[in-house]
C-alpha cells in the first residue's frame, strides 16, 4: 500500500479532532496529543506548497465590489460562477449564498484553498461551491456561466485566448481593477467606491 500526503484540509480536521480541554492537555496522553497536532502541523506547513509561484499575491476584493460585480452579471440560481485565483473564496460563497448559484474557485496556493473551503463550511454553501488547487490557465473552465478575475492587466491579456476558445457564447466575464486594454472592450465599466469593474459577454461565434 503506498502512502497519501494529507491535504491541508484533512490535516486541519485532524489538527481540530485532536484538540483538547486544558485540564486534559495536562495529562501523559494529553502531552502525546499535542505532540501530534504538532506534527500534523509541521507536515501541513510542508505539504502546503503551491505546485508554482502564484501568478500575484492575494489581495481580497472588498464585499462592495463583490457584489458590484456578481450584480452586473445578473447572477441567478441558474448560474455556475468560476472565480480564477479565488483567493479566499468570498466571491463563489457570495453567489452560492445570496442567490443560490453554483460555484467553482481555483488557485494555485493550496493555502489560499484550504482557507476558501473553511470559509464555505463556515457559510454552510459546500453543497453549492467546491475550491481546486490548479493551475487557472490549464483548467477547464468551459461549464461557466459567469467568470470572475482579479488578475493582473498582463494576466487578463494572457488568459483572454481560453476564455475566447472555452466558454460559451453569452457567457459573462467580470474584471475587479483591471481590463482587456484595447484586445476587447468592456461593454460596461462600473465606479464602485473608487474601484473598477469591467463587464463583458462572450460573443457569438
Amino acid at each position: 500500500m503506498c502512502a497519501r500526503r494529507l491535504s491541508p484540509l484533512v490535516v486541519l480536521v485532524i489538527v481540530s479532532s485532536l484538540a483538547a480541554p486544558s485540564s486534559f492537555a495536562a495529562s501523559g496522553a494529553g502531552r502525546d496529543r499535542a505532540a501530534a497536532v504538532r506534527a500534523a502541523t509541521q507536515a501541513a506547513t510542508q505539504n502546503a506548497a503551491p505546485t508554482r509561484t502564484p501568478d500575484v499575491i492575494f489581495v481580497p476584493t472588498p464585499e462592495e465590489v463583490v457584489d458590484a460585480m456578481l450584480k452586473v452579471a445578473n447572477v441567478t440560481s441558474r448560474d455556475v460562477v468560476y472565480d480564477l485565483g479565488c483567493g479566499d473564496g468570498r466571491i463563489v460563497i457570495t453567489a452560492a449564498k445570496k442567490y443560490g448559484a453554483r460555484g467553482v474557485g481555483i488557485d494555485i496556493d493550496p493555502q489560499r484553498i484550504a482557507e476558501a473551503t473553511a470559509n464555505a463550511q463556515k457559510e454552510g454553501v459546500t453543497n453549492r461551491v467546491t475550491f481546486r488547487q490548479a493551475d487557472l490557465f490549464t483548467s477547464d473552465i468551459g461549464e461557466a456561466t459567469v467568470v470572475t478575475l482579479y488578475l493582473l492587466p498582463s494576466l487578463n491579456l494572457k488568459l483572454l485566448p481560453k476564455l475566447m476558445k472555452e466558454l460559451k457564447p453569452g457567457t459573462r466575464v467580470v474584471s475587479h481593477a483591471f481590463d482587456m486594454g484595447d484586445e476587447w472592450p468592456p461593454e460596461q465599466t462600473l465606479d464602485v467606491d473608487g474601484r473598477k469593474v469591467y463587464y463583458w459577454t462572450i460573443p457569438k461565434r
